[in-house]
């Protein structure tokens, strides 16, 4: 079948459906915490939903540390802040040079520097032994087809909901909370720096400017310390947004993509269809990365063509885009499966959409694409960030039907061409 034969009857009925849905799950399970017993609960809700419209349904648990992602901001803020502190007595009661006290915390915002790389910039799980263990799901919905399995495509969205970013919910539309997330950062580095200059200018003439490096370049950490202030404020573990965009909207892109075939009476030849509503995403991609581990023989040396599309909030329109490049950039998510994509959301009427780059954190694909499986995310999200991100304005009241609507499209266009023609590597 080609997109443009596709009831969208069938797509109206659905987003309605989804909307209803989302709004139900957020009312009758609540705060979705990463490993936690709202998320199971949910997950076994859709479940029964899927029962109904799939060959297959199950569940496939592994353990994860919830709160281990962005915990670290608390340790590392603590830890600058402290050795700030610490140095600074020492130093003005004449116990310690500044030469020392700025090696000294230089060392620890290295340190620190360091383990914010592999948990937020790398999403390796660097301090998650650090942490309680808690067992999560992955729910998996299974449309088979009619004769041999030559193809296979996945929708994947994930269930869990991020803990509070209190700097995006008080600070809607504010410079100021931006220039707090980026001078956290800025600060650390730049003092960071410093303390490296003021290191060399210790064991090598440099005049003037080294001697005021050596003198006063420690001051500019009581800035930072301060900053530190901020960032340990930065994360409400206490308040879990209601996720209704973030990401029950790709978690019914995967639902209703299985429901709309079936309600459309489309069953294909070669072609197996799954649905995977992770848990874990919020924790650092935790459920795809285990999902990666156990299946990577099945998808890669199968010998079925397998392509793994991630949904990761379709709310703002203007902002619907494939995401070629992830995880700030530094992982490239599968080309062939990204232009498949665009091209399918062109003939499913999104004229504007685009290729982007998830510039600054992860989805899902990226997990995947790590992993050698083919993979690609389509979102629609203002990437600024869009001011429900990670609070508690994420409600259902924030749903955007029309946005949901263009990504139910744009899956199924991607789901009939990828019957048609496959990648065509």
């Amino acid at each position: 079948m080609k997109f443009a034969d596709f009831p969208q009857a069938v797509v109206n009925e659905n987003v309605e459906y989804a909307v209803k849905e989302i709004t139900n799950v957020i009312k009758k399970y609540g705060p979705r915490e990463s490993g936690g017993e709202n998320c199971y609960a949910a997950q076994k809700h859709i479940k029964k939903e899927l029962d109904s419209f799939c060959d297959e349904t199950h569940f496939e648990s592994y353990k994860m540390s919830p709160k281990a992602l962005v915990h670290f901001t608390k340790i590392v803020s603590a830890a600058i802040i402290i050795a700030v502190a610490l140095c600074s007595i020492l130093t003005f009661k004449g116990i310690m040079t500044f030469f020392l006290s700025q090696c000294i915390v230089a060392g620890v915002i290295a340190v620190s520097l360091f383990v914010t790389l592999m948990q937020f910039v790398l999403y390796k799980e660097f301090l998650d032994p650090l942490y309680k263990k808690v067992e999560a799901h992955n729910l998996i919905g299974v449309r088979k087809p009619r004769g041999e399995v030559k193809r296979r495509i996945i929708i994947s969205g994930h269930i869990d909901a991020a803990y509070e970013w209190r700097h995006i919910y008080f600070g809607k539309d504010s410079p100021l909370m931006l220039g707090l997330m980026y001078g956290t950062i800025g600060g650390a580095v730049i003092s960071f720096v410093l303390g490296v200059i003021t290191i060399v200018a210790n064991f090598v003439d440099m005049g003037k400017f080294g001697d005021f490096m050596l003198n006063y370049s420690f001051y500019f950490n009581f800035f930072t310390a301060l900053m530190m202030i901020t960032l340990f404020l930065f994360v409400d573990f206490k308040t879990i947004s209601p996720g209704a965009n973030d990401n029950l909207t790709g978690t019914y892109a995967a639902v209703t993509a299985l429901r709309m075939l079936d309600m459309a009476g489309v069953d294909f030849e070669n072609t197996e269809v799954v649905a995977i509503i992770t848990d874990g995403e919020e924790a650092g991609l935790r459920g795809c990365k285990a999902w990666a581990r156990d299946h990577y023989d099945e998808y890669v040396n199968g010998g079925v063509e397998t392509a793994i599309l991630c949904v990761d909030t379709l709310t703002d329109y203007e902002y619907m885009n494939v995401y070629k490049k992830d995880m700030s950039g530094m992982v490239d998510n599968s080309k062939a499966l990204s232009e498949l994509v665009m091209e399918a959301g062109k003939e499913a009427g999104c004229d504007d959409i685009k290729f982007a780059t998830v510039f600054f954190g992860s989805s899902d694909a990226a997990a995947f694409s790590q992993a050698g499986i083919t993979a690609t995310t389509l979102a629609a999200m203002d990437p600024h960030p869009a001011d429900y991100y990670h609070n508690r304005r994420d409600t259902a009241d924030r749903l955007v039907p029309k946005t949901i609507k263009a990504g139910f499209n744009t899956v199924i266009a991607t789901i009939l061409k990828f019957d048609e023609q496959g990648l065509q590597k």
